[in-house]
């Protein structure tokens, strides 16, 4: 599907200012918006927004369906009564700079503790309705998700095929019992889905009303440790206990020499394919309601995947498998007709995977950076850019440009001071300027290099197992030539919202 020509910003809400430790649904983020729009930006990419798993990321979620509920502003509880003012107090550990996930956890989820317990014990009528309808219209997924966050907390962590076996392989008898046994804390993870649904939903329509499309993340795979992984293992590759027998990840490329392995289960694509893949139709409707355009994570899995055994410690030893290809797109399309999204096309790209995209016609992604470590022929130079793509200074798991190019190569500054015609000083805003003047319908730009920030200020580093997804701005960060600059390049090459 073709998108408008126009222009946007990669910012994860985690890296919002705010009083709590790490960015929220509150103020901040309506701010941002009337930022964005101001600037003249009609997208604002916001990465996965489900909860955190392994080394603080989204892309390890606990479940497919539900949101961060570290995201949810206390302020609107308090709003609402069911927070006191000296609940916001701002405690120890707590830093504007960066999130420190410990902290914030533990600060955020005992005041969302708190308001879930006031609300259970003195929400009005209304709420209470709305709190029935909400739990009702999601209880595809909301009942395992609650009742898997409950376990979960009281087994510590403990893997869920750790658990007793009568959890572990959900029988009946087993789950009636944990149900009554951890009633409250299913009730208190069923009342923050609904505070995220809810505050996100006030928060999209916001945007919506200033011209601001939302450009969400459905992130391939999902942490095995999570609620759909336990409630229908028959859906992927696990052995009788519940263990992977393989694992996801990439084999050696840009990023890694070993490649990445993620760790994630991977899919028994035939029992997707005997359902009519209900389970990605299903998941992907969900998104949907949540924003106006997905990216697919990792597209080419879909055409291929690497496959690791998981007994091997790093990627090196895996296998291309084929994946589902056009019959899960099919599927989808079937059911919920043609969809805005964006293929994450990158790593090791071969022509059955670009011959897919194609097919369904889902723009690519470009990568600046990507374009100076070789000659004229590179596809990530702006000459050889189509409209039915996006085009990126970076992603959130590259370097910032101007972390990337204090390390490039002498080659590569050669190469891009040349192919511009500058000397180098300005390199964020000279590749900002190029993603705009390309023909490809949409530009996006990572808020860190717009503020023209360095190596330190990245989001994620792939393969790293800590240290990543902790980056934040203020606002004194962003000053008022930073907005009216991105609104002439909007201008200047055409991507200013119609009048």
């Amino acid at each position: 599907m073709r998108l408008p020509r126009s222009s946007g910003i990669l910012l994860h809400p985690t890296s919002l200012p705010g009083p709590h430790g790490s960015g929220d649904l509150g103020p901040a983020a309506y701010h941002f918006v009337d930022w964005l729009a101001s600037a003249g930006q009609r997208l604002w990419q916001v990465l996965p927004l489900g909860g955190i798993g392994p080394g603080n990321s989204p892309y390890m979620s606990p479940s497919a369906f539900a949101g961060n509920v570290l995201l949810i502003d206390l302020g609107e509880l308090q709003s609402q009564g069911w927070l006191d003012a000296a609940d916001l107090e701002p405690a120890p550990g707590l830093f504007a700079t960066h999130v420190d996930y410990g902290a914030v956890t533990s600060f955020r989820m005992e005041r969302l503790a708190r308001a879930a317990a006031r609300f259970a014990a003195s929400a009005s009528e209304e709420s209470r309705a709305a709190f029935d309808t909400f739990c009702e219209s999601h209880r595809s997924w909301l009942d395992d998700y609650a009742l898997f966050m409950a376990l979960s907390e009281a087994h510590e962590g403990v893997d869920w095929c750790d658990w007793a076996p009568g959890l572990a392989l959900r029988r009946a008898g087993a789950l009636a019992t944990a149900h009554r046994t951890h009633a409250e804390r299913v009730a208190f993870w069923r009342f923050c889905q609904w505070s995220f649904f809810r505050q996100w939903a006030q928060l999209r329509a916001y945007a919506a009303r200033k011209g601001v499309k939302i450009v969400g993340d459905a992130p391939i795979f999902i942490a095995h440790h999570s609620a759909d992984v336990w409630a229908r293992p028959e859906l992927f590759e696990l052995d009788p206990e519940g263990r992977p027998t393989v694992v996801a990840g990439v084999p050696p490329d840009f990023f890694s020499a070993t490649g990445q392995r993620w760790g994630n289960p991977l899919y028994r694509w035939s029992a997707h394919a005997a359902e009519g893949y209900a389970w990605w139709i299903e998941r992907l409707r969900r998104t949907f309601e949540l924003v106006d355009i997905v990216r697919i994570d990792h597209f080419r899995g879909f055409a291929a995947h690497w496959e690791i055994p998981a007994s091997e410690p790093t990627a090196v030893n895996g296998r291309w498998v084929p994946g589902p290809g056009a019959a899960l797109f099919e599927a989808v399309q079937q059911a919920l007709g043609t969809l805005p999204v964006l293929a994450e096309d990158l790593g090791v790209i071969t022509p059955d995977v670009e011959a897919l995209r194609r097919r369904f016609e889902f723009p690519g992604m470009l990568i600046l950076q990507f374009a100076f470590g070789g000659d004229a022929a590179n596809r990530y130079l702006p000459h050889h850019h189509e409209h039915d793509a996006v085009v990126y200074t970076g992603t959130h798991d590259n370097d910032t440009v101007a972390g990337w190019w204090a390390g490039a190569s002498d080659t590569e500054r050669h190469f891009a001071r040349g192919y511009f015609g500058v000397d180098g000083h300005d390199m964020p805003w000279t590749l900002i300027r190029a993603a705009c003047m390309s023909i490809a319908d949409t530009a996006i730009h990572p808020l860190q290099d717009v503020l023209c920030l360095g190596g330190e200020h990245r989001m994620n580093r792939p393969g790293a197992d800590d240290g990543c997804w902790r980056w934040r701005f203020q606002w004194n960060d962003v000053h008022p030539w930073h907005g009216r600059r991105l609104a002439e390049f909007c201008r200047l090459y055409g991507r200013t919202p119609a009048a």
